[in-house]
């Protein structure tokens, strides 16, 4: 019988077409069936940056079947974590939700060279998220 997920987190970005979507393929990658993800951004764009897909892919990582999606209330609300990236105010706020916001530069427009640092950089945030998740989740185990 599956376990429920440790928790449930929402990466959101203006147009969910590079970081978002990076945090999401991390963090499904990484975390499996351990945590749901999502991830949504407040103006979506027509397709996942593809210079985002071929740096993802040269860890490992396929994104390219992921489709930009629109920010719901509901999503945020099913979330235990909401963890945004340069959306600003966009996003709505419920109690009871972990809020984060991870400072990195947007990779619209720029090549996979210019890319691959803020790939890193959100591996490396992915894998504190996931300590973080797991140590609460060990804190109420009995």
């Amino acid at each position: 019988m599956p376990s429920a997920p440790l928790a449930s987190v929402l990466f959101v970005c203006v147009h969910n077409a590079g970081r978002s979507q990076m945090a999401a393929g991390f963090l499904s990658h990484l975390a499996g069936d351990r945590v749901e993800v999502r991830s949504a951004g407040s103006a979506p764009g027509d397709r996942v940056n593809p210079a985002a897909v071929e740096a993802m892919k040269e860890v490992g990582i396929d994104i390219s079947e992921q489709q930009p999606k629109i920010l719901t209330t509901e999503a945020v609300e099913a979330s235990d974590y909401v963890i945004t990236m340069g959306c600003g105010d966009t996003c709505p706020i419920f109690p009871g939700k972990q809020y984060l916001d991870w400072t990195l530069e947007d990779p619209a427009g720029q090549g996979v060279e210019a890319v691959r640092p803020i790939r890193d950089d959100i591996k490396a945030l992915v894998e504190d998220l996931i300590s973080e998740i797991v140590a609460k989740h060990e804190d109420v185990t009995p």
